[in-house]
Formats: C-alpha cells, sequence, structure tokens
C-alpha cells in the first residue's frame, strides 16, 4: 500500500510517517510538504523501521500539478498539511484560508480525477470548529468556530465531505495535541507548559484557567490514523480526544513533577471559554489501545528533555 502524508514534514505528520513505517501493509510513504515552517528535522530524527521505503516531495498543497503527478498510485492520502494558530497567537487570516480551505478543495478535486478515484482521504480536522461551549460538542452539534483557524478548517472539511459521502474519506475533528515528535511543536499548551516549566520554572496562565480543553497525545492520534489503513470504522466524521482538563488541572500535574514550579496569570479576571468534545461515536467503532494517566504523560513528557530543572540541572 502506497501512502502520502501532506504534511509529513510537521508535528503530527513527522510523527505519523514514523507509525506508518512500522506496518507491514505500508509499501512506500510519500511525504508531501512544502518546509514552510523552515523545520528540517525530519530528515534527522525520524526513527523508521528498516524496511521502511520513505520518499520526500517538496511540494505545496495549492500546486494542482505537482499534487496530482504525486498522487500517482497512492492507495490512501492523510491530508495533515496546513496552517495552525493558537488562541493567543496573531494570525494570518488569508494564509489559513489559502491553505486549509482551498489546499484541501484542491487535493479534494485532484482525488476526483479518474486516476485516482481508487485512492481514500483521511482529513485531519479540529475541535477548533465548534467553537466555546459549556457541554462537550458531538459530531451533530452545530459547529460555531470562534476563530479564523476554525473557520479555515471547517470549510475544508465542506471540500471534503463530498469524498465521505462517495465512501471514501474519513474526517477526523482532533483536540489539542500534545507530545513529543520528530517535529515538536512549542506553541500548542501543553507543550509550551512543558518548556516553559522545565526551562523558565514558570507557566503563564491566560485568563482564569478554569476553562477546559479536549486533548490526546500525538502517538494516540496517529495510532488512531494508522488504523484506519485496514479497520473497520466507516467513513464519516468523528470527534476523537482523550483527556479534559482545565488549565489549572494542567498546572496541578506539572507541580507535582516540578514542586517549585510558579505560575502567573495575564488577564485573570476574564472567563475564557471551554472547548470539549464528545468522542463515543468514534470509540464504538476504534478500540483504542488503554489510556495512560495524565499524570504519566505529562511526567515523562517533562522528563524527556535533555536538561533542566527535570533532570535537576537546570
Amino acid at each position: 500500500m502506497k501512502v502520502l502524508v501532506t504534511g509529513g514534514a510537521g508535528y503530527i505528520g513527522s510523527k505519523l510517517v514514523e507509525t506508518l513505517s512500522c506496518h507491514d501493509e505500508v509499501s512506500e510513504i510519500v511525504i508531501y510538504d512544502n518546509l514552510a515552517n523552515h523545520n528540517f528535522d525530519v530528515f534527522l530524527h525520524l526513527q523508521l523501521a528498516k524496511s521502511a521505503r520513505v520518499r520526500f516531495i517538496r511540494g505545496d498543497i495549492l500546486d494542482r500539478r505537482n499534487l496530482v503527478r504525486s498522487l500517482d498510485g497512492v492507495d490512501i492520502v492523510y491530508h495533515l498539511a496546513a496552517r495552525v494558530s493558537t488562541p493567543h497567537a496573531v494570525s494570518d487570516h488569508h494564509a489559513l484560508e489559502q491553505v486549509n480551505h482551498w489546499g484541501t478543495a484542491e487535493l479534494a478535486s485532484a482525488l476526483e480525477e479518474p486516476q485516482h478515484r481508487h485512492c481514500r482521504l483521511v482529513y485531519l480536522s479540529s475541535t477548533a470548529v465548534y467553537g466555546a461551549s459549556d457541554s462537550p460538542a458531538n459530531e451533530d452539534t452545530p459547529p460555531q468556530p470562534s476563530t479564523h483557524y476554525g473557520t479555515s478548517k471547517l470549510r475544508g472539511e465542506a471540500q471534503v465531505q463530498r469524498l465521505v459521502d462517495a465512501g471514501r474519506a474519513t474526517i477526523i475533528r482532533s483536540g489539542n495535541v500534545f507530545g513529543f515528535s520528530p517535529c515538536t511543536r512549542f506553541d500548542a499548551v501543553i507543550n509550551r507548559f512543558a518548556f516553559e516549566a522545565n526551562f523558565s520554572g514558570r507557566i503563564t496562565i491566560h485568563g482564569s484557567g478554569r476553562q477546559r480543553r479536549s486533548y490526546l497525545s500525538v502517538t494516540e492520534l496517529c495510532g488512531l490514523l494508522a488504523e484506519l489503513l485496514t479497520s473497520t470504522v466507516p467513513p464519516a466524521l468523528y470527534n476523537y480526544a482523550v483527556h479534559e482538563l482545565s488549565v489549572l488541572d494542567l498546572v496541578g500535574v506539572f507541580k507535582e513533577a516540578l514542586p517549585d514550579l510558579e505560575f502567573i496569570f495575564v488577564d485573570q479576571h476574564l472567563a475564557l471559554g471551554s472547548y470539549t468534545v464528545d468522542s463515543r461515536r468514534l470509540a464504538s467503532h476504534y478500540a483504542a489501545p488503554a489510556v495512560r494517566s495524565i499524570d504519566t504523560e505529562l511526567s515523562e513528557l517533562v522528563s524527556s528533555f535533555s536538561f533542566g530543572a527535570a533532570l535537576g540541572n537546570g
């Protein structure tokens, strides 16, 4: 089975390539990425199965000609290429729309060409499409994105929906991802907290800290994505998250690992919205591995740094 991973040189993509390389069903993995983040760690730190055949194509998701050519012989595409945004970052709204919406449209259209109609698609979306809510959102909850990122991912879903209807695509709305990969991001909340805790001894909390989020590790997410190679999960839209925690819950876990940790609030008077989801639809089709406790996950995350407070030499 030949697999193409758009955004394969990124945070989740690089971990997915490692995971797929261990599957006997995979004969070749193509990493399709424009390297816009200027992160070249994927070429240095991938831990691949010895038999893995991996190839890199430098290409933009908006370059239809290159995209169509790269799809030759591909059996399944994991579409992870995206511009990302975090709640407190200044976003390039135009870039989000171009890549997340119209880039996805280019890929969906390319997959409808006659020579590629055997190819399946897995589209990684985000629970950001729901917007803030007091209760967990399920797949039937009307999306109300409150960010340009969430809006662009929802519009990307609309481009993929006709492939879902044809039984050729699956959409995964992922919670907030954390953990190390060959190309780790440190702007996502848990990874940022881990970095700040380990090297500064202080965590910055925006708002009251009572806002809740749904999380899952990059290993858990890539385990699901790899399972979709051969699983009987019906082509459809699914939420996927494993842990639900408030920001203050996270701080408490980090303080157990680092008792001297300090934290400061920015705009503590603000009650920021919660973003949580219900993943039971997927659970009825996917037997996920045993869930590891968040205490264990975060303790290992902090201790994985080469040096710093967690190792007593900060």
